[in-house]
């Protein structure tokens, strides 16, 4: 095994992701171990880590597999350097950007319901702070 692959293990812990959901994301066709071992186990690159960490990414807040996927295959085509029809280019680009609305819509929503949250917490606790009754 060269250098430039990591087992599944290694790529669990610095994903931060486990075993079994990194072998989904390889069952839905996100992502594909760039090669295997003479055992037969799954290798991956750093070019792997990282789309694994667009995934990570993506699911708390609350895109799809299909919208995973989407994202993901519009950035591969951009990434491939090779010279696309400007209209083609574009067409990525626009869905690249709609997926950065998306996504900073939804981060403002979760900010909304993490100060809801603080809000009713803060009140709990102003409640159990107030002396008993007579």
């Amino acid at each position: 095994m060269s250098s430039e692959h990591m087992q599944i293990g290694e790529v669990a812990t610095r994903t931060e992701l486990s075993l079994r959901t990194i072998r989904h994301y390889e069952d839905t066709g996100l992502v594909i171990p760039s090669a295997r071992s003479q055992g037969g186990f799954r290798l991956y690159t750093e070019s792997d880590v990282a789309r694994l960490m667009v995934i990570r990414r993506m699911k708390p807040l609350g895109f799809t597999l299909d919208e995973m996927r989407s994202l993901l295959e519009a950035t591969d085509r951009l990434d491939t350097g090779a010279e696309l029809p400007p209209e083609e280019h574009q067409e990525l680009l626009d869905r690249i950007r709609g997926f950065e609305q998306a996504a900073q819509q939804r981060v403002e929503d979760l900010r909304t319901q993490l100060t809801r949250a603080e809000e009713f917490a803060a009140a709990l606790g102003e409640r159990l702070a107030r002396p008993p009754a007579p």
